[in-house]
């Protein structure tokens, strides 16, 4: 397998599409009109109940700049929200390089477009396995799949991607935006993607953990055969 290797990107990125999926909701209603006073023509895609929120912030201003995951890509979620942003539009978006022909060539086939900010935390295993006597399918229901996939191609891509996994660093975001006329920096994506994968690392740890104390026997009560 060949690894493709870049050689240029652009240092300023001007956001121009973001992803809002988040558990944590916090900071959202500052946030996103924050997003909005420094890039009017900013598009919005979201998720389910993170959708929902952020139609209630923006009012009426919501039909011009939101749209569902799921109307983007042409999938609906599953039952549950099981699977809302695996496909194929999604991490072409935020895998794409700027200065590659072939990437640029799958955006034009598909209909997709490069996704330039991610703002994504994950499901709260760690809140959920704390509580007393949780059960193993309690906590595998909250094991996040979509969540660390986009943080991860996010971070990984952070020579043009903002992964964004705190709601503390929406401040600082939007104040290097608006001095930068709506674009992030590598240095701030850098640091980002650092706290990102730090971020997966620590919730990966959580569910190892967790997992490797449950006895087969407390496994095989939480199911009928």
């Amino acid at each position: 397998m060949s690894i493709n290797t870049v050689e240029k990107i652009d240092d300023p990125v001007k956001v121009k599409h973001v992803l809002l999926s988040v558990s944590d909701k916090q900071g959202l209603d500052s946030f996103v009109p924050g997003l909005l006073e420094i890039r009017p023509d900013i598009r919005i895609l979201s998720t389910g109940g993170t959708y929902g929120r952020i139609k209630e912030i923006l009012g009426s201003r919501a039909d011009r700049c939101l749209m569902q995951v799921s109307e983007y890509t042409g999938q609906p979620e599953t039952q549950g929200g099981l699977v809302k942003t695996l496909d194929f539009k999604i991490y072409l978006g935020l895998l794409t390089e700027t200065y590659n022909d072939a990437h640029q060539g799958d955006l034009q086939r598909t209909g997709a477009v490069p996704i330039d900010m991610v703002v994504v935390n994950l499901y709260p295993f760690k809140e959920t396995v704390s509580k007393t006597d949780v059960s193993p399918e309690a906590a595998r229901g909250n094991i996040d799949i979509g969540g660390p996939c986009m943080i991860r191609a996010s971070a990984k891509n952070f020579i043009r991607v903002a992964a964004v996994t705190d709601p503390a660093d929406y401040p600082e975001i939007l104040s290097e935006m608006k001095a930068g006329q709506g674009a992030t920096s590598l240095a701030l994506r850098y640091r980002l993607a650092c706290k990102a994968f730090e971020h997966t690392a620590v919730y990966d740890r959580t569910i190892a953990d967790f997992l490797a104390k449950q006895e087969m026997e407390t496994v095989r009560n939480c199911y009928s055969f």
